[in-house]
């Protein structure tokens, strides 16, 4: 059960984190160091997964998700090499969605063209149903991407924060937490199944709460130090 981490935090909490990953903008500037593998490898750690799911997500295979991810982080080393991301200047977030869309929508362009040769015909541009999401953006800076890129970041940035609350707490009051507040059982059937009385799920929804607010808002202010 401790294991579960589920992804409906309560708006209050989820408002505290709405800002960025938590690599601080100091990492993206050690990345000039060309042979600080240490950092390169600290920074693709913290986003490929995020970029892969995203990819998924938008209707692309494992192994397109996966050319995404590869094709995404070749595109971000060159721009960083060439100088083209200022930390002063804007959002680390906005820099790495510029780099994935494209690649995302490239990606859809390759399986059409595929589909095409293989069947000798072409899809029907108009017939939705038998286009993936994405693919009916027929602006790729447009909302569909963008709205996808703020869920994942911002579930991303609430699936660290727990996890940093339950180092910092018993894992008895994560527990209880976590089935009270996250999963949204009522107070008797945590009190039945944990075991526990009404003074001790108050208590660790309070205490585990404060310090989830505290580590997200961490997280937000992660980019301005």
């Amino acid at each position: 059960m401790e294991d579960d981490i589920p992804k409906n935090i309560p708006d209050d909490i989820v408002k505290e984190a709405s800002g960025s990953l938590p690599t601080r903008k100091t990492l993206i500037e050690r990345l000039d160091n060309w042979s600080d593998w240490s950092s390169w490898d600290e920074f693709y750690r913290t986003y490929s997964g995020f970029v892969f799911h995203v990819a998924r997500k938008s209707g692309l295979s494992d192994d397109e998700s996966s050319d995404v991810v590869q094709e995404t982080f070749i595109g971000v080393a060159k721009n960083l090499q060439k100088k083209k991301f200022d930390t002063s200047l804007g959002s680390f977030k906005s820099f790495l969605l510029n780099q994935a869309r494209w690649r995302i929508l490239d990606q859809f362009r390759r399986r059409k063209k595929q589909q095409s040769r293989e069947a000798n015909l072409y899809l029907d541009e108009t017939d939705d149903r038998r286009t993936a999401p994405i693919e009916r953006c027929a602006d790729p800076n447009g909302m569909a991407l963008e709205k996808l890129w703020d869920k994942e970041w911002q579930d991303q940035v609430m699936d660290i924060a727990l996890r940093r609350v339950r180092a910092l707490v018993s894992p008895r009051q994560f527990q209880i937490f976590s089935c009270y507040v996250l999963k949204g059982w009522s107070p008797e059937r945590v009190k039945k199944e944990l075991g526990v009385n009404a003074a001790q799920v108050y208590l660790a929804k309070h205490r585990v709460g404060r310090i989830l607010k505290r580590e997200a808002a961490r997280l937000s202010a992660a980019d301005q130090e």
